[in-house]
């Protein structure tokens, strides 16, 4: 028997009973399916070593019951976060400039809107876009050319006024 299908027979055999004993520590279905699936995923990333324990179902629930603990510690956290500090103050909705930059942008190619968005939002060099990009300065630098023309077609600004201006 292979390894997958080893590890195949166990998920199909010990799967329910998993999820039904998360089901009764949790009290939601959904939640206890999807800590089941992470649990028996890092099994399968160990499989090598868990398919030789006594009872490898166990070490699958053990690590399912500390997804689901690790889960309630950090939502404990939030809540006493949230009480020491209060609510998030109020963040002001975007301008409509904004919203019609972000509007514009989306509506160019990703590459064109990526390099717009690192050069010119983010203030990175050409040569740095390129870097992070894996392409040519060349290619960011027609890319640069080709978004903005775009986007000032799209937000209907006269390129001659912007530049003379």
């Amino acid at each position: 028997m292979t390894r997958t299908d080893d590890f195949d027979a166990f998920y199909r055999e010990t799967r329910q009973r998993v999820a039904a004993t998360l089901y009764a520590l949790i009290g939601d279905l959904t939640e206890a399916q999807d800590v089941t699936q992470e649990a028996y995923a890092r099994a399968w990333q160990r499989w090598r070593r868990v398919r030789e324990y006594d009872d490898p179902e166990a070490w699958v629930r053990t690590v399912a019951r500390r997804i689901v603990f690790s889960g309630w510690r950090k939502s404990r956290n939030r809540v006493t976060a949230y009480r020491r500090h209060g609510p998030a103050p109020p963040t002001a909705a975007p301008s409509e400039d904004t919203v019609a930059l972000v509007t514009a942008l989306h509506a160019l190619p990703v590459e064109q809107r990526e390099a717009v968005v690192l050069h010119h939002i983010v203030g990175l060099p050409v040569e740095e876009v390129a870097r992070q990009t894996g392409v040519s300065t060349g290619t960011i630098k027609t890319r640069l050319v080709r978004g903005r023309k775009s986007l000032s077609v799209l937000l209907k600004i006269d390129v001659t006024e912007v530049r003379h201006a």
